[in-house]
This record gives structure tokens, sequence and C-alpha cells, in this order.
């Protein structure tokens, strides 16, 4: 096996980037960030963008089941995205941006936003 070189390792492209650079997680961290979903008991607090895995589910039909646990559990390692367990019959799940996450927001929207500007001139066949 080929030695890594170091320059590689610490390349925020290829370490950063690469761990929500996937369509799938960019789609969820976009459907948190846009939620009006509150927590229970969070209500009038302002705080918003929870979803649970089947809201996330129905906003992305062409995602498989499969592969959305895996692209959250993949922004929960990152540490993009804290997923809330609660010990109610049957289990309750929510998932939501962290601080962290909430920071490349900026970032993600701006992204959008040049997408739908250069959409034609990008995606042509």
């Amino acid at each position: 096996m080929a030695d890594i070189k170091a320059e590689y390792l610490a390349c925020p492209i290829r370490q950063v980037v690469s761990r929500f650079g996937d369509k799938w997680s960019m789609l969820v961290l976009y459907m948190l960030h846009t939620s009006e979903r509150q927590r229970v008991g969070d209500q009038g607090s302002g705080m918003t963008g929870i979803l649970r895995f089947n809201e996330i589910r129905r906003l992305m039909t062409d995602c498989s089941q499969k592969m959305l646990s895996a692209t959250l559990k993949n922004l929960e390692q990152s540490h993009l995205v804290h997923r809330e367990v609660y010990p109610e019959v049957p289990p309750r799940v929510e998932y939501s941006l962290t601080e962290t996450g909430k920071s490349l927001m900026p970032a993600l929207t701006a992204l959008i936003a040049w997408g739908k500007e250069h959409f034609n001139e990008v995606v042509t066949d």
C-alpha cells in the first residue's frame, strides 16, 4: 500500500469537504437547515431545524432508506448533525444541526444560490 503524503492528510478538501460533499449529505444538511419544525417542548423558543428520519425520507424519495441511514450516521460522526433519541415507546429519534453544522450553512446556501444561477451552464446534455 502506498504511503499517504502528509499534505494529503492535512488537505481540507480531502479531509473535511469529503465528509459532507456528496449529494445526499448536502441535501440532508439543507433540509435540516430549512425545516421549520420545532422539538417538542421548544415551542416559542425560535429553535427550529428538527426532523425525524421518516420526515427526511419523505422529502428525499430518491434516496434509499439504507443510504439515508448511512448518510445520517456519517454526518453525526462528523459532528455536523445531532441525533436525539427519546426513551419512549415507540422510540422517537430527531435530527438537528450541531453548532458546527449551522456554521456550514452560509457556505452551503451560497453554493446552492450559485448552482441556481449557473444551472443551465453547468447541467447540459
